[in-house]
């Protein structure tokens, strides 16, 4: 596998933008588009942004030809059109996108959804903020990601069609000795997720740099995921709901693909393999024999991405507020379905 990124957007895949990226508003929030394969009514999803006024929208496109992008482009200045030369991932079209975008925060979602609930841009921001003595307070602390926003990641609620909630939060389990996890329906104000279902939320982008957005790296979205929320979490990093924000889905959602193959593998030795000491983690030398065991590759193999890991933990060691096991323990209260799924 590819060395692990140790910088924010270190491999940016080829691109061709479209749009002036005109600014319509100074709210302090962007919209990033991910487009769901599918025919979907553009031109009133862009004006329905609009109308909640965010600062600019990226969209982000696949690498099909598209007709209409020209022609939306002129009826919407405010969106710049993201084209890859190749299909990229889930992160990586995050990832392109927030580099593309100069608001402090930002809103993903995708092209089939529609906001009832949240209010305007301006609204949603200033729902987020933390008052200025609170950030004086915390950099006076010693606080280095403070950003005068309340978190890096907050998640809304999700329905369907006949809009009815969605189980969109996650929590980690350990089944069968293989970590993954379950989905359950928010209730609470604040109540936290292990990542940003689907990748849906909005996100702080300076903490959002800081933490090295998502390690593309990763190939399977279920893993990418799982490893975004987790070096969140173990880095003092939290993904939160707010009961304010809500997002009509008008198809389902596709299952989570649980397989466990080299992105599973790069995600252990990440974040669950390190240890922490007091201020710092280290991936010791004595988790290569039990990684060689289950991980089916030959020593030659095994032992280059476990030096690949260990090179990235060692630059990011005191990055760690805590281990996996204390990540895990925040969701001891959430029910688990009886046949461990």
């Amino acid at each position: 596998m590819n060395t692990i990124p140790t910088i924010f957007n270190e491999e940016i895949t080829p691109y061709t933008a479209v749009g002036c990226k005109e600014r319509i508003a100074s709210t302090g929030i962007s919209a990033i588009v991910l487009n769901r394969p599918g025919q979907y009514q553009r031109r009133q999803f862009f004006n329905n942004l609009e109308q909640t006024g965010f600062d600019n929208v990226i969209s982000i496109e696949s690498c099909a030809p598209h007709y209409d992008i020209e022609d939306l482009a002129q009826r919407f200045p405010f969106v710049r059109f993201i084209l890859p030369e190749n299909e990229i991932n889930l992160g990586e079209q995050i990832n392109l996108a927030a580099s593309e975008i100069e608001s402090p925060l930002f809103f993903v979602l995708r092209s089939d959804m529609k906001i009832i609930s949240g209010g305007t841009a301006r609204r949603m921001a200033e729902r987020l903020s933390v008052n200025s003595q609170e950030t004086d307070e915390d950099s006076a602390q010693g606080s280095e990601k403070k950003t005068g926003f309340i978190r890096l990641c907050t998640v809304p609620i999700i329905v369907n069609s006949t809009y009815e909630t969605m189980p969109s939060l996650c929590a980690p389990v350990t089944h069968r000795r293989k970590m993954r996890t379950i989905f359950f329906e928010p209730s609470n104000e604040g109540e936290l997720s292990l990542y940003p279902f689907d990748g849906i939320g909005i996100y702080d982008r300076q903490r959002f740099i800081n933490t090295g957005g998502f390690d593309i790296t990763l190939k399977n979205p279920h893993w990418q995921l799982m490893d975004f929320g987790f070096r969140s979490h173990l880095w003092g990093e939290e993904i939160a709901l707010n009961l304010h924000l809500k997002l009509s889905c008008e198809i389902e959602l596709p299952p989570e693909n649980y397989t466990v193959e080299d992105s599973y593998r790069r995600f252990y030795l990440k974040n669950l393999a390190p240890v922490f000491r007091s201020d710092y983690a280290h991936l010791p030398f004595y988790r290569f024999p039990s990684f060689l065991f289950k991980s089916g590759e030959d020593l030659f193999s095994a032992w280059r991405e476990f030096k690949v890991s260990r090179k990235w933990v060692k630059k990011n060691k005191f990055r760690w507020r805590c281990d996996a096991r204390d990540v895990t323990s925040r969701w001891d209260n959430v029910s688990i379905p009886q046949d461990g799924a």
